[in-house]
Formats: structure tokens, sequence, C-alpha cells
């Protein structure tokens, strides 16, 4: 063998063997990194990338980088409702899981498609509620104290008190509102809104150009929207104005919900308006006409008519003797005895008084029961 046929054996051996080498380098960084997939501990919480390998009816497989694929059950695919999973995901999509439960016996990990959305949409609730933005909310059910909302696929809770209407009803299911996030949880699960707080912004940048255009005395077509003790909110144009018990009937109510009701519609008058803090106050009664001015050539002094007992108290009765109009009928004109009214009449009863004092025009009408047929 001459010596270049000699150097050209050599110079094919040394590059086998630097090829060799080489492939036993990338081989055993190819183990390393596969025993570091395999060796790595996936943590419930974590977010993984995988992609989907499988799908089933029993269930999803998910290559995550684990010894095994993981399992996405079809209950955390999504909630939104749906048929098949592939409407939801199909083979060879690259998305982001979370780890439902860690490794078990067989090495496998549980994972979860929704919670990754829902995480999500926590972070922007949570972004929502510190720049003070207003977001739609659905109301799907009734509690004692307040309303089920549901917004981006989340459970949230508007108080009874962050209600415009101030208390749960049946007509809100379904409905949507504009709430305010009040506060934000996703560790403890908590979204409580306020649809008050959204309502009173939006009457802020409405409420001077509708009262520019109100006129005292003026009619308006309103919609009650809440009711308390004191008095109904009228809906005016966007803006609540306020309508007292005192201006609801010119008869006498125990409790506003006894003419009105949540929704009505109804014509009002508005007896008063203050600019400054863009206020209106209405009244239902003063649509019609005075009562008290009606019964001036109705009765006089010393006639017997009927009334009907509204309301009993320890110092007199008062009596209804004209539609919107009511009398009093003290203890002392009852009888010449001493007596206690409760064990005389009775609320609802139509008994038979005469018209002792008649001053309509002071609205105070005395009626006396001993003296009849004297």
């Amino acid at each position: 063998m001459t010596k270049a046929v000699k150097e050209k054996v050599a110079k094919k051996q040394r590059i086998e063997e630097s090829a060799i080498s080489e492939n036993e380098i990338k081989i055993s960084e190819f183990e390393r990194l596969l025993n570091q997939s395999f060796n790595y501990k996936f943590n419930i919480a974590d977010v993984v990338n995988g992609t989907v390998v499988k799908i089933d009816k029993t269930g999803i497989l998910v290559d995550i980088g684990s010894k095994t694929e993981a399992i996405l059950p079809l209950r955390e695919l999504s909630n939104v409702p749906f048929s098949n999973p592939e409407d939801i995901v199909s083979v060879g999509d690259q998305k982001e899981f979370y780890i439902l439960r860690e490794e078990n016996e067989e090495g496998q990990i549980m994972i979860s498609l929704k919670r990754v959305h829902l995480a999500k949409n926590w972070e922007k609730l949570d972004e929502i509620r510190q720049k003070e933005e207003t977001i739609t909310a659905k109301i799907i059910s009734l509690v004692k104290s307040g309303v089920i909302a549901e917004v981006q696929d989340l459970r949230g809770f508007i108080p009874a008190s962050q209600l415009r209407t101030g208390t749960p009803h049946e007509g809100l299911i379904g409905q949507e509102l504009q709430v305010k996030i009040l506060e934000s949880d996703s560790r403890r699960n908590k979204l409580i809104l306020s649809e008050r707080l959204a309502l009173a912004e939006e009457r802020r940048k409405i409420a001077g150009n509708v009262i520019a255009g109100l006129e005292m005395d003026q009619i308006v077509d309103g919609e009650v929207v809440r009711i308390a003790d004191f008095g109904v909110f009228v809906d005016i144009m966007g803006i609540d104005g306020l309508l007292p018990i005192s201006e609801i009937s010119w008869q006498r109510i125990k409790h506003p919900s006894d003419i009105l009701s949540l929704g009505q519609k109804i014509q009002v008058k508005i007896l008063n308006i203050d600019n400054d803090l863009n206020r209106i106050s209405l009244s239902l009664k003063r649509m019609e006409e005075n009562p008290w001015t009606q019964i001036e050539g109705e009765f006089k002094e010393g006639q017997v008519i009927k009334g009907t007992v509204n309301k009993i108290t320890g110092f007199g009765v008062f009596v209804t003797i004209y539609p919107g109009v009511e009398a009093l009928l003290p203890v002392a004109e009852m009888s010449d005895s001493h007596i206690n009214p409760f064990d005389v009449v009775s609320v609802g009863q139509e008994i038979e008084v005469l018209i002792k004092r008649f001053a309509p025009q002071e609205r105070r009408i005395g009626l006396n029961i001993k003296d009849i047929g004297k």
C-alpha cells in the first residue's frame, strides 16, 4: 500500500469517527431533553401548551410533553353548550391548558381548557373594574338578597341594594343590564356587580339636557322603576324622578305598592325641578281634580251622611266620606262616656256620621255620631 493510499484511508477513518461522535452527541442531547420532559413536574393550576392528539366520546388526549398524553374530560372542554367535542377543538389544535390534577399512578395528568378561558375572563373583568368601565350582565336567577348574573361566562352577584328596582323580581330574569364591577376576586370566585352605579354615571351624562327641557306642571310619561316606603322612582326620559307617597293619591294609602307596581307606565305632573342637583319631583294625584274642591257644594254642617272607616287610632277614627276625602271622628264625638274606638268600629265598616265642622278650604272636616237623632 503506497503512502498516498494510506493517508487517504486514514482520512476516511477520521471522518467516519467524527460523524459517529457527532451522532453520539445528538443522541445524548435528545435523551437528555427527553428525560428532562419526563422528569418535569406539572403542578395544579399551571397553564401549559399542548396539542390535541385524539378525540372520542369519553374525553380528549392532549400531548403536553409528559410521559403519557394528558386527559381532557369533556366537562372541562367549554362553558358553552356543545353537541360534539369537534365543535370546540380538532386534532392538531395547539392550545393552552390548565392543570387540574397531577400525575396519577399511571403517569396521567388531568387538564382543563375551559378554566384557561375563565382565567382570562377574570383578567378581563379585573381590567374593566380598574378602568371603571361598564359591562353587560344577563340575569339568570333570583336569590333572597339579590340576583345572579352571567358576565363573560362567569357568575356574578348583584345585591338588591345595587339594583335599580331595589328588589329582585321575576321580570328581571333574562334581562340584560348595564353594570359596574364592585369587586372581582378569582381566587375566591367572587364577583360583585352594581346596576345603580352604572345608571348613576349614565344619568350624570344626560340629566342636564333632560331637565333643561322640562317645565313645572308639565305632564310627562314615565315608568315605575323602584318602589320604596317613602315613594316611587319613575324613569322620565332616562333619569329618575321621585314621586313621594303623599303625591300618589288623594286617598290615604299605607304603601306605594297599594297603587303602583314595578314596570307600570304612568303619566305624572312635574311638581318641582332642582337644576342645581338635577332632581325632579313628581305628582300622580294632581293629574286628577282636587276632591276637596269638588266637595265644596256637596256637603254642609249638620248633614248626616255615610262613610267608610279607613283608619282607627287612640284619639279617633278616620272616615272616607268622598273619594280622596278623609274626615276625622274624634273619640269625644263618639260617645258621652269613655270608650275605646277599636271596640266600637272596624276598618272597612260603613257607618253613619254627622258633619259637625265643614272647612274644605282648610282640608278639615269634623264628624260626630253621638248626636245623631237628637
